[in-house]
């Protein structure tokens, strides 16, 4: 991989979590401080998380696997985020936040997939290329979190700023995505079946045992996120804690640290 390709790709994951870092966090305390919304309704407008998630593989496997490359996918989804977050920023109250967030939770969920297959696709030993550059999103996260902390939104009531600021890198992902190196379709053509379309023959990696820990340990450690996501920066900022996001933050250092690691994981565990 060229030193060009690795900086481009860098790039990309640091605004791509950077995006998402801006204004997932402080979330909870915007919608019961700003838009007066109850707690159910703090966690419907986590939920979208989750159905951009379950509606991820459709996007992918009907779309970008098979019939436009994945950088210019990536492009037009952030460009259409961006203008989605901006009408977030501007909702007056939570039945019209909660469409705009909604849709652009659709949205951003395949931006995931689609950075990786980015970056992978360019790679010729994955194990040890992946992680400095994926690193990168994880610094864009924190990054994200001691902006917030540091220009004290949280306390001076303006995390309607988390928004436009969240667009604004949006919309410089979406045209900067285009400068990304092609990654034309792996298929062609329609689905053959269903399950095809679904990516269902996925399911049978959970005959590999160590991957079959992996799957379960991740659903169980989401039950502690969602309430961590909804909650926990509401709560810090009504206890009085200076710069709650900017706190929240060096839970990722812990990640960054264990990525960082990962190529000397390979190489001593295999």
């Amino acid at each position: 991989m060229s030193a060009l390709i690795r900086i481009k790709l860098s790039i990309m994951m640091f605004l791509e979590f950077f995006i998402w870092g801006a204004w997932f966090v402080t979330l909870g305390t915007y919608l019961l401080h700003n838009l007066h919304a109850t707690g159910t309704q703090v966690g419907v407008a986590f939920l979208t998380q989750s159905i951009g998630a379950i509606v991820a593989p459709f996007i992918i496997g009907l779309i970008a696997d098979r019939f436009f490359s994945a950088q210019k996918i990536l492009g037009v989804l952030h460009l259409a985020g961006a203008l989605l977050l901006w009408r977030a920023a501007r909702a007056p109250d939570f039945n019209s936040f909660y469409p705009n967030i909604l849709s652009y939770m659709v949205l951003y969920m395949p931006t995931l997939a689609l950075v990786n297959s980015i970056a992978f696709r360019q790679m010729k030993d994955p194990q040890k290329e992946f992680a400095p550059i994926r690193v990168l999103g994880t610094l864009g996260w924190i990054v994200a979190g001691l902006t917030i902390g540091w220009l004290s939104w949280e306390q001076h009531n303006a995390l309607q700023t988390t928004f436009l600021m969240a667009a604004g890198a949006a919309a410089l992902l979406g045209v900067f995505s285009f400068t990304l190196p092609a990654t034309p379709p792996v298929k062609s053509g329609q689905a053959s079946s269903l399950g095809d379309l679904l990516g269902l023959e996925a399911i049978g990696l959970l005959k590999n045992r160590s991957y079959l820990i992996f799957f379960l340990a991740s659903i169980a450690i989401c039950i502690p996120l969602a309430f961590y996501y909804g909650f926990t920066n509401p709560f810090l900022n009504e206890v009085g804690m200076k710069a709650a996001a900017g706190v929240q933050s060096l839970g990722q250092v812990s990640e960054l640290l264990f990525m960082l690691a990962i190529p000397l994981f390979f190489s001593k565990l295999g």
